[in-house]
Order: structure tokens, then sequence, then C-alpha cells
């Protein structure tokens, strides 16, 4: 096990290091989300108490088995033209020569090899397989190495799928070798040199440094140690490899590399989880962005309401004038002398004001109250119409945009509620009752005529309400012209009368005003709030989900920034080891 050959400095290293991942662990749970080396990730961090890992890479026939025979000196894997490696060979120190098959393709090899002692090698098929799953054997394993060898041929070095397979090993952060091998298939030392400068200036140019590079001959390597030959081996220069792998990767180097190789898988996954939250908060933003255009539009509409609603109900105020003014002439026309005989019936001349005065009141009002009703409902209509033209243009405009960008469950999540809330505002919209909610509503101002008015009308239209209330408050001032006439010896009050029944008109009429006035705008001012609210409700699923997703992904957000400057801080102290 690793720990127990770790110096103090290294193991509290190693001790940080498993805490850091453990963290990035749990972040990555908590965002819920399946990243592309999440598994390998897991496994990395599993093993990050084994031996070191030095996985040997590239495409099939560049002689990756033939290396690993020739650096433990013995024939343990199958070589061949053809791909012969059809699972990861992970081979070991043992005893004796063993094999122990495994699941999910990984075959163990145990050999009583001196250099395994410490470091176990890794066999993995060749990039460029015909069988397509060998390939993803060898992208699974790579994460997991500590150092990677990757061999390429001199008879076709650096081929563009082994560039691309090189640039995916390099995302992963790991420290990478070049091996040439076949050199011996050169028979000028100037193409030797050639194939070397093309392989380090491509590795330059994709790197952006350049990795120690070998160029070997791993079949004359194998022979000079089987037949003794110390001169051709040198001259293989595997033993130069070797010699690298020993020395420049003694137990210090190694454990540094043992500890930066997850640091380094740990920092991809979290680059991966850091771009999949800027995108799930990209995508948040427009829905913010929606809501608060929603807002705007219940604010905007609410305003023009208000303004709307004022100008309506001049209408009704004139009704209410019209009524004042026939009072006043009826008073004019009935307070006179030549009518006293009139004044002295009680009954007619209640009966004559209302026929005279109130007249149509009841269906005036009744017809203007009811084209504000009408309004009213209409403008709620198209507020759910406009929240569903909203709610769709979302869902078109940012369809295409947001697959492949943002992962599955975030994006089903999200569609749903969007498409949820659409289908409430469209049932909301295909089955608006418009005389359901027109009565709903001229009941709402009749009862609070009603209310105010302190009278049983609540079986009463709208307009008879009115009329009640009309008729009621009046009664004193019709009360006022009999009585006044009966109790007064002399014609010379009647001016008096007349003008003091104006008097008491004028404040009926206002009284009557104010109390349909207010039961209006209170009805007008509930609808409104319910209105608004009953939209709210119909979105509240989608707000809530963006809302409390949108601070969710913002505290991991910086989180994860967090992380990655401790990452950075733990792998500079690792560098330092």
């Amino acid at each position: 096990m690793l720990d127990t050959v770790l110096d103090d400095r290294q193991r509290e290293a190693w001790r940080d290091v498993r805490h850091l991942l453990g963290r990035l662990q749990d972040l990555l749970v908590r965002l819920g989300a399946e990243l592309e080396g999440r598994e390998t990730f897991d496994r990395v961090v599993a093993q990050l108490d084994e031996l070191f890992l030095l996985v040997i890479v590239g495409e099939f026939n560049s002689g990756k088995s033939a290396l690993i025979n020739a650096m433990v000196g013995q024939a343990l894997l199958d070589e061949g033209v053809t791909p012969t490696t059809d699972r990861v060979t992970l081979i070991r120190y043992g005893a004796g020569i063993r094999r122990l098959p495994r699941a999910s393709g990984v075959e163990v090899v145990e050999a009583p090899v001196e250099l395994l002692r410490e470091i176990n090698l890794v066999d993995t098929p060749g990039t460029n397989a015909v069988l397509r799953e060998h390939e993803a054997l060898t992208r699974e394993f790579v994460p997991r190495s500590d150092l990677v060898l990757f061999v390429t041929s001199a008879d076709r070095p650096f081929t563009e799928s082994e560039r691309s397979f090189l640039e995916i090993i390099a995302k992963w952060g790991k420290k990478i070798v070049l091996v040439v091998n076949k050199m011996d298939i050169l028979e000028r030392a100037e193409d030797a040199d050639r194939v070397i400068a093309f392989v380090e200036d491509q590795a330059k140019a994709l790197l952006g440094m350049a990795p120690a590079i070998f160029g070997v001959s791993a079949r004359a390597a194998a022979g000079a140690k089987a037949g003794g030959d110390g001169e051709r081996l040198q001259a293989s220069g595997v033993p130069a490899l070797e010699a690298f792998v020993a020395q420049t990767l003694d137990r210090r180097e190694r454990v540094r590399l043992k500890l930066l190789s997850p640091i380094g898988v740990g920092a991809r996954v979290l680059s991966d989880a850091s771009t999949l939250v800027a995108r799930r908060l990209e995508v948040l933003r427009d829905d913010f962005e929606t809501l608060d255009r929603i807002e705007a539009d219940l604010n905007l509409a609410g305003e023009d309401l208000r303004r709307d609603f004022r100008f309506r109900l001049t209408d009704v105020e004139q009704v209410i004038r019209d009524f004042e003014r026939r009072g006043h002439e009826f008073f004019d026309e009935t307070l006179r002398l030549g009518r006293i005989f009139d004044l002295m019936q009680r009954e007619r001349i209640r009966d004559e004001f209302e026929r005279k005065v109130v007249a149509d009141l009841p269906r005036v009002v009744e017809k203007r109250v009811e084209e504000i009703v009408d309004w009213m409902v209409d403008r709620e209509l198209k507020q759910w119409q406009a929240v569903m033209a909203r709610l769709q243009e979302r869902q078109t405009v940012h369809a295409e945009r947001i697959v492949g960008r943002v992962d599955a469950a975030f994006a089903y999540d999200r569609q749903r509620l969007i498409e949820g809330v659409r289908r409430e505002a469209q049932r909301a919209v295909e089955g608006y009752d418009h005389q359901a909610e027109a009565k709903r509503l001229a009941s709402v101002v009749r009862d609070t005529i009603a209310g105010t008015a302190l009278l049983q009308v609540s079986a009463l239209g709208l307009g008879a309400a009115v009329a009640a209330l009309a008729t009621t408050t009046l009664a004193d001032v019709t009360g006022l012209l009999a009585a006044g006439v009966m109790s007064v010896i002399g014609l010379l009050l009647l001016p008096a009368r007349r003008r003091e029944a104006r008097v008491e008109l004028q404040q009926k009429v206002t009284d009557l005003r104010e109390r349909l006035m207010r039961a209006l705008n209170e009805g007008f001012e509930t609808e409104i709030a319910g209105s608004r609210q009953r939209l709210l409700e119909a979105m509240s699923p989608y707000t809530r989900f963006v809302r409390g997703e949108g601070d969710r992904l913002a505290a991991l957000e910086g989180e994860a920034g967090a992380l990655e400057d401790e990452i950075e801080t733990l792998r500079a102290r690792i560098e330092a080891l």
C-alpha cells in the first residue's frame, strides 16, 4: 500500500489530497450530473493508496506488448501484427508467473521482476483497434495512470489518431513520456534523428512543452537480453528508458506523481463540473429574464388597467351626474305653487320621482358596469395569453441551444416545468368562461355595494342593487317635499324647501356615487390582485425551480472556484515535495 512507503510530509500531502478529492466527490454528488470521467474519477480516488501505475498506450502494432516484454525481460504478453491485446493487462510483482482473469476486461499477470515491486505496468489495447471496445478500455484506464508511456512507431510516427488520443491524455493532466519504437527499421542515423525531431516538434505544438522522448527497438532489446548481447541491448535504447523509469522516477518522484495524478483528474472533472454549472446558470439567466419580463408585463398591465379603469369610471359617474341633474329638474318642476295639491300626496310624488328621476338608472348603470366587467375579464384573458406566449417563446428559442450543452436531467426538469406552466396557461385560456367570470366579477361589485349600503340585495342584479340604494337613500328627499308643504303655513317657504331638497339630493347622490365608485374600485383591485395571484401560482413550480436552482448553482459555483484554488495550491505543495 502507498501509505507504507511515505514520509511524514508526503503522508500529510496524501491525506490532504484524499480530503480535497472527497470534497470534490461531494460537490459532484450535489451537482447531480453525469459528467464524462466521473466514474473514472471515483476509481482514481479509491486507488489513491495503491502502488505507482505506469500505463503503456499507443496504436496497435506500435509494439507496446513487445516493449513491456523487453522491459521485464520475459515474454509475458502476446505480440503480433494484428490487435492481439483485447483487454487491459495489469502486470505486478509475484513470486512466480501467474495469470489471474478479472472482470471488466482486466487481466492480471504476476511475475518475479524487481521493477514490479513498487511499480505496476499496464498494457492497453490499441487506440485505433478495429474493435471499438478496445479503445474504450484504453480511454477508461488512462486517467487512472500515474505516468503514461505513449508508444508510436518509427515507420508511421505521430499519426492523426495518435495526436488526438495524446491530446485527451494531456487533458487529464498526466505526465507523458514518448517512446518511438521500431527504430531498428531506420537504416541511417540521420533518418532516426529526423523522426525523433519530428515527434518532438509535434509534441511541443500539441502539449506546449517537450516531454522526454526515447527512441527504442523493443524487439532488438528482447533478443539481446535473451542472447546476453550487452552491446546490442544498449543500442536498442531500452536500457536508457529503463534507467529513466528506475532512476529519474525514484521513490520520491513516484510518490509525487502518484499524488499529482488524482489531482490532475480531479482538476479535469472539476473543470467539466464548473463548465456545466456555468452552462446551467447561463440557461437560468435567460429563465430569470423571462420571469422578470413576465413580472414587468404584469406590472405594466396593472398600470394600464388602472389608467383605463379610471377613464371608464367616468362613464359611470356621468350616469350618476345625469341622475342628479334630473333630480334637480324634478324639484324645480315640482316644488312650485301650481302643484301644491300634488305635493300633499306623498306616494304620488315618490312614484313620480322614481319614474322621472330614477328612470332608467338601473339599466344604464348595469350596462356601464357590465362593459367595465367585460373589459376586465378580457384583460385577464390577455394576460394569460401573454404568459403562455412568453413560455412558448422560451421553449422554442432556446431548445436547440440547450440540447447537447446542458446535462439531460437538468434540461428535462426545467423543460418539464416550463411545459407544465405553459399547459396550465393554455388550459386557462382555452377553458376561460367569459360569462362565468363576468358574472363572478359583477357579483363582487354587487356584494360590495350591498355591504357598503347595508342592504340585503344579494339576490338582486347589479343595476337593481344600485336602484335600491338610490330609492332608499332618496326616500327622505321625496318625504321632505310632502312634509314641507303640509307643515308650513304660507307659500313663501317653498323656495327654501326647494333649495333644501336640492342640497339633500346632492348629498345623497354624492353618497351614492362614492359607494358605487368605492365598490367598483374595491372589486377592481380585488380582481387585479386575484388575477395576478392566479398567474403567479400557476407559474410557481417553474419560478421555485429557477430561483432555487439559481441559488444552489451560485453556491456550487463559488465552492468550485474555491476548490480550483485549493487544487492549485496543493499541486504546488506536491511539486515541491
